[in-house]
C-alpha cells in the first residue's frame, strides 16, 4: 500500500532537521520512502490531503481497558482497537480487567491473537496474582514468554507486603515489570471521592491522600530492599510526586503515570453528584493538579495515560454510591492535553513510555517503519456523544470544549482515518 501525506507539518522534536517543517511524506509498503518539499503521486498511491495536517510519531497509551472477554457489552477488542486508532494511538497497553482475568499464558495468547491484523498494536498486561485475588503469584514467567509486558492486579492494592517482595525478586530473572496500585485499602475504607471540604459538604465518604501516599512509601521501601522494576500507575496527589522524586534520586528503578483527567478536573465538579466523575484514583484538589502538571514537566512523572475504562450505562446511571469507577478517555486525550501543555509538549508526552516496557520505538525519517499519528492541533470543538467511538459513553469530557482534532494513524502498513 502506497500513501502520500501532503503538506504535513512534522512535529518531531528529537530530529531537529525535520521538526516543525512542512513536507510531503511518501510511504511505500509500510516504510517511509521519501520526505521532501513536494512529491508527485504515481500509480495507485492513496493521497491524504487534510486541513492543517500535522504528523508525529505514533502515540502510546500505558493504561487502556476494553471488556473482551467477559464484558463485551462495554467494549470489544475489535472496536476498542479501531477507537484507539481513530484517536491517534498506534500502541496501547491493555489492562487485565476482563472475565476471566488473564493470569495464565493461554489468556495472554488469546489476547495477542485477537488483536492481530489491526493498525494499533496491543500489548497485554497479565495479573500479578492468581485470579487477581492477591494470594498467590500467577504464572509470571510463562505469561512473559507469551507476550505479557508487565504484571498488575488492576486497580487492586497488593495487601501482602511479602508477596510484593517475592514478585519483585522473581521477575528480575527475566527483566519483568511489576505494577503496584497506590492505595491502602484499610485507610481508604469505603471512601469513593477525595477526602476534603467537598466530600464533607456533600456527605460522600472520602479517600484521604494518605491512603495513596502510605502505600507508595511501603512499596518504595520494598523496592529499595529487593531491586527490580516497579511501576506505580495513576498517582493523584502532590506528595506522591515528592515521594517518587526522592526515590528516583536514590537510584531506584521506579516509574509512574498520571491519568489525564487527574490533571484537569478537581473534586469541585462533584456538586451535581454526576457519576461520570467517579474515578479511581479520585479527583483531588487544585493543589494536587498543579503538582502533577509540574511533575510531568520536570520528568518526575514518566508518562500520561488516558486510563480509558469503558462502563456500560447500567453501571453509571445509578446512585453515586453504587456507580462503577471509570471514564473513557482515548477520544479526548489529545484535545485535553493540547490545552494544558501546547502541541509540542503534548506530543512529547504522548510518544513517551515504550522504553519502560522494552518496546521498540520508530523514528520519523526516511527508511523507518511508518508509525505515525495524523492530527490538527488548532481545531476547537465541543466534545459530544458524536465524538465518542467507544461502545460505552461514560466520558468525563462530555460537553467540554477541546482543542485539537485527531485524523487517524498510519501503522502496520494501514491507513486508518475517522
Amino acid at each position: 500500500m502506497n500513501i502520500l501525506l501532503k503538506s504535513a507539518h512534522i512535529v518531531n522534536a528529537p530530529n531537529k532537521d525535520l521538526h516543525l517543517v512542512k513536507r510531503d511524506i511518501l510511504i511505500k509498503d509500510g516504510i517511509i520512502y521519501k520526505i521532501a518539499s513536494k512529491i508527485t503521486a504515481t500509480g495507485t498511491t492513496k493521497i491524504v490531503d487534510l486541513k492543517n495536517l500535522h504528523v508525529s510519531l505514533g502515540w502510546f497509551d500505558s493504561s487502556v481497558s476494553f471488556g473482551e472477554p467477559g464484558f463485551e457489552e462495554r467494549e470489544t477488542i475489535a472496536n476498542g482497537l479501531t477507537t484507539a486508532a481513530k484517536s491517534g494511538f498506534t500502541d496501547i497497553v491493555l489492562n487485565p480487567n476482563t472475565n476471566p482475568v488473564p493470569d495464565s499464558s493461554s489468556d495472554i495468547v488469546f489476547l495477542k491473537n485477537a488483536s492481530r491484523g489491526y493498525a494499533t498494536n496491543l500489548y497485554p498486561l497479565g495479573c500479578m496474582t492468581v485470579k487477581a485475588e492477591g494470594n498467590d503469584l500467577a504464572e509470571l514467567y510463562d505469561m512473559g514468554n507469551a507476550g505479557a509486558i508487565g504484571f498488575y492486579d488492576f486497580k487492586s492494592a497488593i495487601k501482602d507486603s511479602n508477596l510484593l517482595k517475592i514478585a519483585l525478586q522473581y521477575v528480575q530473572n527475566f527483566d519483568g515489570l511489576i505494577y503496584s496500585q497506590p492505595l491502602d485499602n484499610k485507610i481508604a475504607g469505603k471512601g469513593m471521592v477525595n477526602e476534603g471540604t467537598v466530600s464533607t459538604r456533600l456527605g460522600l465518604k472520602g479517600i484521604p491522600a494518605l491512603a495513596e501516599e502510605i502505600q507508595i512509601v511501603r512499596d518504595l521501601f520494598i523496592l529499595e530492599y529487593t531491586g527490580g522494576k516497579l511501576h506505580i500507575p495513576t498517582i493523584s496527589t502532590a506528595n506522591a510526586v515528592t515521594l517518587i522524586s526522592d526515590a528516583k534520586k536514590k537510584g531506584l528503578d521506579v516509574s509512574c503515570s498520571v491519568a489525564i483527567h487527574n490533571l484537569c478536573f478537581t473534586d469541585e465538579v462533584l456538586d451535581e453528584f454526576d457519576t461520570v466523575y467517579k474515578v479511581m484514583p479520585p479527583l483531588r484538589t487544585e493543589k494536587d493538579c498543579k503538582a502533577l502538571i509540574k511533575g510531568l514537566k520536570d520528568g518526575i512523572i514518566d508518562f500520561v495515560t488516558t486510563d480509558h475504562i469503558p462502563m456500560n450505562i447500567e453501571q453509571k446511571r445509578v446512585e453515586f454510591d453504587n456507580a462503577a469507577y471509570g471514564t473513557t478517555g482515548l477520544e479526548s486525550a489529545f484535545g485535553v492535553l493540547n490545552q494544558l501543555f501546547g502541541t509540542e509538549k503534548s506530543i512529547e508526552l504522548m510518544t513517551k513510555g515504550r522504553k519502560r516496557y522494552n518496546l521498540s520505538s520508530q523514528e520519523l525519517k526516511q527508511g523507518s517503519k511508518a508509525c505515525l499519528t495524523l492530527f490538527d492541533p488548532d481545531e476547537e470543538y465541543s466534545f459530544t456523544l458524536d465524538n465518542i467511538l467507544s461502545t460505552s459513553k461514560n466520558s468525563i469530557t462530555l460537553e467540554k470544549t477541546l482543542k485539537g482534532n485527531v485524523y487517524g494513524i498510519v501503522n502496520n502498513n494501514q491507513l486508518i482515518l475517522k
